[in-house]
């Protein structure tokens, strides 16, 4: 196992999730050992890349025999942290805020939303998923009173850092921000921006650099499917006028 004061690249760390995803495939399937050749060609990363990204870490693969499944899905997910449980909070209980407290409710992976936060006062008292949702004031207090460790800001962006001031100031460990701004922490606490424009931005570059084609693969569906209507109505009115006859 690494020590703390390793320095492991994003690239690497973002890759770990996908790993522990197939894994968990292969533990439903009661695949017990995988080599990794074949975890290459399943994942879509080089057999090379994977050894390295897991070098990173310690040991876990052997000559000749691969990885085992079961043992390495366990240690990436202690390397992730999901050996254990979070509390969170959701601060701002809009349509984005709701849509996060569902996918979180539901994903049933040791994450869970205690409380949610509001200013409106026609959500405070009322509850999403379940989870009550309280007047913002009171956050600073809950999060210190419950021993929070990670909070979710679904907020505007001229809100965001003075939430993200007062989780701080209450000791949290985490921040999960969906605001479209960099907001700034203390060192000590980990902070994960999910901007969903700088995706939907990436997937319009990958797009125009595969304009050509794709748009050729799209027109030859449309003529395909042309011809194809074409080719039925002609049978249609054949049938027609071999009844009539």
């Amino acid at each position: 196992m690494r020590k703390k004061s390793d320095k492991i690249s994003n690239a690497v760390i973002r890759r770990l999730p996908r790993y522990r995803r197939y894994l968990y495939e292969l533990k439903k399937k009661d695949v017990e050992k995988i080599s990794s050749k074949d975890f290459s060609a399943m994942i879509g990363y080089t057999a090379s890349q994977i050894r390295q990204d897991l070098n990173n870490f310690g040991e876990f693969g052997q000559q000749g025999y691969g990885y085992n499944v079961e043992y390495l899905y366990d240690e990436i997910s202690a390397i992730l942290g999901l050996d254990h449980e979070y509390k969170m909070v959701l601060i701002g209980a809009g349509n984005l805020g709701q849509a996060i407290s569902k996918y979180v409710t539901h994903m049933q992976q040791g994450f869970n939303i205690v409380a949610a936060f509001e200013v409106k006062k026609e959500l405070i008292g009322k509850s999403v998923e379940g989870i009550p949702i309280y007047d913002y004031e009171n956050l600073v207090d809950y999060v210190e009173k419950h021993a929070v460790d990670i909070g979710i800001i679904c907020v505007n962006t001229g809100n965001a850092q003075e939430v993200a001031d007062r989780l701080c100031f209450a000791g949290i460990g985490g921040i999960w921000n969906f605001a479209l701004v960099d907001l700034e922490v203390p060192k000590y606490v980990a902070l994960e921006s999910v901007q969903m424009a700088d995706s939907l931005h990436s997937l319009a570059y990958h797009m125009t650099d595969r304009r050509e084609e794709w748009e050729a693969v799209r027109n030859q569906l449309r003529n395909d499917d042309l011809i194809s209507k074409e080719k039925e109505t002609s049978e249609k009115e054949e049938t027609a006028q071999e009844k009539s006859e």
